[in-house]
């Protein structure tokens, strides 16, 4: 059973106005929450119960390393056909509830993640990571303060020739790390769910998340996994033109900020 809370700065906990939504993917059960209008410093909490099992087999599955744990939190693991496709686009704003649902499941997810590890640097997931080929993703700056980062359809438009070189993690090769070259600065176009685009300017640490995330949705090798195979860099991966949105310019080159 699964049942969530709202919280303020000003208020105790009460249910939430609407009950979480109930969906049957295969053999799994997915539930996921979203509002469209939170009232200014509200909290939102998703809570589940796992029913007694009858049939004598273990309930919970030992979880023997940090991947087990992103697996048990619903994060798609290396092996997985899924993060080697590439992503379905939006048909923005035709397809705008399945967009808003999506999205919904992937601030769970993130929810999930948090709730095994500390991310001080930011956090990422994109919708293959938790088994969905659809073209979303969503960031959470290293900010705790920012605003989380949603992207539908997101293409890489403009990067810098300056380049910087860091280790980074996925939650979907979470017992890996990988040293990756990218840009400083990029340019990202996403679309609107009710229709348009706008383009997001970006660098530094926040360049690096979300160039991440775009890559998750090549369906291309992803970062971390190119970086750990000797005698192999990593290049930020561009959305292939063809996806539904703003139509790709050339990269153009920036300095960096």
């Amino acid at each position: 059973m699964v049942w969530g809370t709202e919280t303020s700065a000003t208020a105790e906990a009460i249910p939430l106005r609407t009950a979480p939504a109930r969906a049957v993917r295969g053999s799994q059960v997915v539930f996921s929450w979203a509002t469209s209008d939170p009232p200014v410093g509200a909290r939102y909490r998703l809570e589940w119960r796992f029913r007694s099992r009858t049939d004598g087999s273990e309930e919970h599955p030992e979880l023997r390393t940090a991947a087990d744990r992103m697996k048990a939190a619903g994060i798609v693991q290396d092996g997985d056909p899924v993060l080697l496709q590439q992503a379905v686009p939006f048909r923005v704003p035709e397809e705008a509830d399945e967009a808003k649902a999506v999205t919904a499941e992937l601030f769970a997810a993130l929810q999930r993640a948090g709730e095994q590890h500390v991310f001080s640097k930011g956090m990422g997931v994109a919708a293959p990571q938790i088994g969905i080929s659809r073209a979303a993703a969503i960031v959470l700056p290293p900010d705790p303060g920012a605003e989380p980062v949603v992207m539908l359809n997101p293409q890489v438009i403009s990067e810098s020739a300056e380049t910087d070189e860091q280790h980074e993690g996925c939650l979907s090769f979470f017992n890996v790390r990988g040293l990756v070259s990218r840009p400083l600065p990029i340019e990202v176009a996403c679309s609107r769910p009710g229709g348009g685009h706008y383009i997001l300017a970006l660098d530094n640490a926040m360049a690096r998340l979300v160039a991440h995330e775009v890559d998750h949705l090549t369906g291309g090798c992803t970062s971390v996994a190119c970086a750990r195979e000797p005698g192999r860099s990593r290049s930020p991966s561009t959305v292939e033109p063809g996806m539904h949105g703003p139509t790709p310019r050339s990269p153009g080159r920036q300095s960096a900020k």
